[in-house]
């Protein structure tokens, strides 16, 4: 199943018997599902058909749909006169002149009598499944242009796992000699002071130090958050939250990882990894 960014953009332009339909919709990222439409006032019961279906088809994201409506003159509906009504304004009219003996009778404001002159209906109903049909073609294109984004992101997020894999690989390569580096360090404070010190007394304070100082831990949890944030990122669907979260767990390792640093070859890999889970998490606040 396909990543989808939260960030997006659609746009739609189609012709029919009622003129042309422009359809826009766009999306930036937000933590739940927040929709705003902008509609011509003779479309606005379309409005919750519409948020039914980008419902169904999104969980999160700030959605704006609008649409822009232009009539074509020659599909207008066609004028229609009540002749009858038009004979009677005419000989009241012509009943008045007589009786002022004066004045004129002007055609167009005959046409103009309320109920003389009328347009012929359209046809609502089929406007209206025509511009859902055309919606439904947005949203298609608006999910896929999601899809392409989140697949942007997703490749983004898995290069960044793979640089922390090679941190840890560096740091537990590394433990041996800083391992045996501490040891020595304390066994040559010892010898300059020149001190008689239990053997089993030091070998304890060496598996103290050596506890304080080990991180194998850590880069364990590393490595399982790796293959549990790429099997996420392999599954999937609306997944930022997860996701989120494991940037959360990531980032409670690299600080313990930080804090046990005693040399600067460690140091920089803390510093690293925690640049590289920031990049992430940067990138993951735009999935959905």
């Amino acid at each position: 199943m396909a990543i989808h960014s939260m960030t997006a953009f659609a746009r739609l332009e189609k012709k029919g018997n009622f003129g042309s339909a422009v359809w826009e919709l766009r999306s930036v990222n937000q933590r739940y599902l927040e929709n705003f439409f902008r509609l011509p006032e003779s479309q606005r019961s379309l409005e919750p058909v519409l948020r039914e279906k980008i419902r169904k088809s999104m969980q999160r994201g700030k959605l704006e749909c609008s649409l822009k409506l232009s009539s074509d003159g020659a599909e207008q509906g066609k004028l229609l006169v009540n002749q009858d009504l038009a004979k009677q304004v005419i000989e009241a009219a012509n009943w008045v002149k007589a009786e002022a003996s004066s004045g004129d009778i002007n055609p167009i404001d005959v046409l103009r009598w309320p109920g003389v002159m009328s347009a012929e209906e359209q046809d609502l109903d089929a406007l209206k499944a025509e511009l859902i049909t055309q919606f439904d073609q947005l949203i298609k294109d608006f999910i896929d242009a999601r899809a392409s984004e989140g697949e942007t992101l997703r490749k983004l997020i898995e290069q960044r796992l793979t640089a922390i894999g090679e941190q840890v690989v560096v740091v537990r390569n590394a433990m041996p000699e800083i391992l045996k580096w501490q040891r020595e360090k304390l066994q040559t404070k010892l010898d300059e002071l020149n001190a008689e010190i239990d053997q089993n007394r030091l070998e304890q304070e060496l598996i103290y130090q050596a506890q304080k100082v080990d991180v194998a831990e850590e880069l364990d949890r590393l490595e399982s958050h790796i293959k549990e944030t790429q099997a996420i990122l392999k599954k999937g669907g609306a997944c930022g939250r997860r996701l989120d979260f494991m940037m959360q767990e990531f980032n409670r390792e690299a600080n313990t990882l930080a804090s046990k640093s005693i040399n600067a070859e460690i140091t920089n890999a803390a510093v690293e990894v925690k640049v590289l889970i920031e990049q992430m998490r940067e990138q993951i606040q735009n999935i959905e």
